[in-house]
């Protein structure tokens, strides 16, 4: 059972999580990490944008829903989203995969009680993390509210996932 973050009386940050918690918790480290995977930089890009950072290129938002929840569009006008990823995009998935990095290890080096060095890693993490299970929970309720009555619902049968029988 997890009694949340907790400051010691020497200031310290520690997070009390069972095993099951800690395997929750490095589970979305690891799906944030997979998700915002920097992609490695082509040899044909501008040596100058590669060691920028910037994205050569037509940079949109990503069609992985999760992924696009993570890396929103930072203005209604397409164009000016566009160009404003191209230039912030790979800083911030590195960001937010240095976060996970740094939530992994710091799991991975305690046992029950967990030593909190960088509150701003955790903060990341479980904010990108609550965005990425959003998506699943979201999806696994429309999945089950199609099941359930697709006519109530405004699902034709053909909306409706099937199953293999087994």
């Amino acid at each position: 059972m997890t009694y949340g973050f907790q400051r010691t009386a020497t200031g310290r940050v520690v997070l009390r999580v069972d095993q099951v918690e800690r395997g929750l918790l490095m589970s979305v480290a690891r799906q944030v990490m997979d998700l915002v995977q920097p992609a490695e930089a082509s040899p044909d890009q501008d040596p100058l944008a590669a060691q920028l950072g910037w994205v050569d290129g037509d940079v949109g938002i990503s069609d992985d829903p999760a992924v696009a929840r993570l890396l929103p569009d930072a203005y209604d006008d397409p164009d000016d989203a566009r160009e404003f990823r191209r230039f912030t995009e790979n800083d911030l998935r590195q960001s937010k995969m240095q976060h996970a990095m740094t939530v992994v290890e710091e799991i991975e080096r305690s046992g029950e009680k967990v030593a909190v060095t960088s509150t701003d890693s955790w903060l990341g993490l479980l904010r990108s993390g609550l965005f990425h299970v959003y998506d699943w929970l979201t999806f696994l309720q429309e999945s089950l509210v199609r099941c359930m009555d697709p006519a109530l619902y405004g699902f034709s049968d053909d909306d409706v996932p099937v199953a293999e029988e087994e």
